[in-house]
């Protein structure tokens, strides 16, 4: 219940967030709203895991709610961006390499896959 409660409020923070920047940039040929989304996803979960690691700010329900619940909800490029960065904090740099090098290649092509099986279902 926590978890869908934090990601409902996250949602709507990122559809709130994400048309005010694009609003603010006034430009339709760059997404500036998803990246201030996915940058500001990243600061917080950056800042809050510091908080939860060194001081043992969260209890286990505060942190499905805020890190699952509302950050899941906001973005999940900043579950990407900590669990990376946490490979890399334990020196684990080829695991760090290959998570980004997944994401990347097989989000991209996972896109490209759904597109083109669309378009021949659909053609």
């Amino acid at each position: 219940m926590l978890v869908g409660v934090g990601g409902f409020i996250g949602s709507v923070l990122r559809y709130v967030t994400s048309g005010y920047v694009q609003q603010l940039a006034a430009s339709f040929e760059f997404p500036y709203g998803t990246l201030a989304v996915n940058v500001i996803g990243c600061f917080v979960i950056g800042f809050l895991a510091q908080l939860a690691d060194a001081r043992g700010v969260f209890t286990g329900e505060a942190r499905a709610f805020v890190f699952v619940g509302i950050l899941g909800g906001f973005t999940t490029f900043s579950s990407f961006g900590n669990e990376t960065m946490n490979l890399l904090r334990d020196g684990e740099f080829l695991p760090a390499a290959t998570n980004v090098s997944a994401h990347l290649i097989l989000g991209l092509g996972a896109v490209w896959l759904g597109r083109t099986a669309a378009y021949a279902i659909w053609k």
